[in-house]
C-alpha cells in the first residue's frame, strides 16, 4: 500500500497494490500496521455499502462527539468524486475541503478521520460505494453541513445534483452543530 498525505491534516489517500493476472487481480484493502504508521489507531465497528445512481450527492454527513465516525471509503464499482470538510474547530484547516477521485479502476482509498464532514458525488452510471466506520451510526448524532454553502465553496463537478430529503435540509455553516 501507498499512502499519501493531503493538504489537509490527517485525511489521507489509499493507493493499494493490485496483483493482476488473467485470472483477475487481488488487492489488500486493509491493513491496520501501514494505517498506524499514519497516526490511525482507530477501531474500525461497521461497514457499510450503498449503490446510488449518476448525479446522487450524498451528504454531507458528520457524527457529533461522543459518536464521531471516522470512515475509510472506497468504490468498488463506478466512480465519485468524495469530500471532507475540516470541523475541527481548532485546526489551521477548519471549514477547507479535499476532493479526491475513487474509482473501481484506480481502486484508492480515502480516510476521513472523526471531526470531518463526508460526501460523495456520483459521475458514472452506477457507483457501489463501500467503507468502515470508527463508530456506529446514531441517528441523534447525526447531523449534516449543507452541499453547496458557499463558505466551503466546494467544486463539485458539473451535473444535476439529486439529493435525499434530508440532505436539502442540512444546515449551513453559520447554523450547524459541532462539538469538536
Amino acid at each position: 500500500m501507498k499512502v499519501q498525505t493531503t493538504s489537509i491534516k490527517d485525511l489521507l489517500i489509499i493507493e493499494p497494490t493490485v496483483h493482476s493476472d488473467n485470472r483477475g487481480f487481488f488487492m489488500e484493502t486493509f491493513r491496520k500496521n501501514v494505517l498506524e504508521e499514519y497516526g490511525v489507531h482507530e477501531e474500525f465497528v461497521q461497514d457499510n455499502h450503498s449503490k446510488s445512481e449518476k448525479g446522487v450527492l450524498r451528504g454531507l454527513h458528520y457524527q457529533l462527539n461522543p459518536k464521531a465516525q471516522g470512515k475509510l471509503v472506497r468504490v468498488i464499482e463506478g466512480e465519485v468524486f468524495d469530500v471532507a470538510v475540516d470541523l475541527r474547530r481548532n485546526s489551521p484547516t477548519f471549514l477547507q475541503w479535499e476532493g479526491v477521485w475513487l474509482t473501481g479502476e484506480n481502486k484508492r482509498q480515502f480516510y476521513v478521520p472523526a471531526g470531518f464532514a463526508h460526501g460523495f458525488y456520483v459521475a458514472s452510471e452506477t457507483a457501489e460505494f463501500v467503507y468502515k466506520c470508527t463508530e456506529y451510526y446514531s441517528p441523534q448524532d447525526e447531523r449534516g453541513l449543507m452541499w453547496n454553502d458557499p463558505k466551503i465553496g466546494i467544486r463539485w463537478p458539473e451535473g444535476e445534483k439529486v439529493l435525499s430529503e434530508k440532505d436539502l435540509n442540512n444546515q449551513t455553516v453559520d447554523t450547524m452543530e459541532i462539538n469538536f
